[in-house]
């Protein structure tokens, strides 16, 4: 499937009442006899997308997809209530009992490669293997490199969020752009969240935007609610332990694993998806020339694509 194909049609979506007051949005789409596969977003709370079912074959596929908790469709939006790693885990096994599965292949990117190495970690059993695309891994380090360590990339762009800050908080940019998204400030909240979606969009690959440019409100409060949830895992390490990833991948034992990533990404290093790797006993790495943290460069798009093609026929990635 390409970007000019029309994506899979949902021909299933519901509510999942998960506890704590929230709700999860669920769409199903794919084949319904197929091989259940779960796509796990990123983010955190970006919400689930269409164009992430051009990962899998429709005729063979049974893909489920959700918007996790605070987010896109789920309801209440933007709440941090209640909203952890813990409890997103929680939310994925509920889903697969209520669909009555007894396994499925667990797929996410960025934030969602994360939290698929965190579910798949702690139910093995319930998985028939494992694909992780441009892997992050929560890492403080790694969200102060993100703000703090590209400005040569694009100073205009980097300026959009530094300018933001008072200047004795411009070399705590990170930590300074967080606590912005955290505050009560709306109109602080609405400037910084803009400016960092600017950012990653440059780091990515894409020009500076005009944020000049008027928007709707609800456009506005829909990304607010995005970054203040981003923020809130950010802040908190993800709430995961430092090192997790080591235990996580010790866990998944012979359980079949596939990590790609874009050999330029400039959001999550490559060397997450090496020291993964080198820790998961049946994993296969493959490194992408020339691509980013963009999925849907053509050339991440086909490995994505043929590694889920090979799952289908053979129920192993490596070979």
């Amino acid at each position: 499937m390409t970007e000019t194909t029309p994506d899979p049609v949902a021909w299933d979506e519901f509510v999942l009442d998960v506890g704590d007051g929230h709700a999860l949005y669920v769409e199903r789409s794919g084949n319904p006899e197929g091989l259940p596969v779960v796509c796990l977003h990123g983010g955190p709370a970006s919400g689930l997308s269409v164009a992430h079912r051009r990962f899998f074959d429709p005729a063979r596929y049974h893909i489920i997809q959700f918007d996790q908790r605070g987010c896109g469709r789920s309801r209440p939006r933007g709440s941090l209530e209640h909203n952890t790693t813990d409890h997103l885990i929680a939310d994925i096994e509920r889903l697969r009992a209520h669909l009555g599965l007894g396994q499925w292949l667990v797929m996410g990117g960025s934030w969602g490669a994360t939290l698929a190495l965190a579910y798949a970690s702690t139910y093995p059993r319930h998985c028939t293997g494992l694909m992780l695309r441009g892997l992050f891994m929560g890492a403080p380090a790694d969200v102060r490199d993100f703000f703090e360590a590209h400005r040569a990339v694009s100073p205009p762009a980097h300026d959009l969020m530094a300018e933001l800050a008072p200047p004795p908080q411009r070399d705590r940019l990170a930590a300074w752009m967080l606590g912005a998204l955290l505050s009560g400030d709306a109109r602080l909240q609405a400037r910084a969240s803009r400016a960092w979606q600017a950012w990653e969009a440059v780091m990515d690959g894409a020009p500076v935007p005009d944020l000049s440019i008027e928007e709707h409100p609800e456009t506005v409060a829909a990304r607010v609610d995005k970054y203040r949830i981003q923020a809130h895992y950010l802040q908190h390490g993800c709430f995961l332990d430092e090192g997790w990833w080591r235990g996580a991948a010790a866990a998944l034992g012979e359980l079949p694993v596939a990590i790609v990533h874009g050999a330029d990404d400039r959001i999550c290093p490559i060397e997450n998806s090496r020291q993964v790797h080198a820790a998961c006993a049946n994993s296969v790495l493959m490194e992408v020339p020339g691509c980013r943290h963009n999925p849907f460069e053509a050339d991440m798009l086909a490995t994505i694509r043929a590694a889920t093609d090979r799952f289908a026929s053979e129920r192993r990635f490596a070979g």
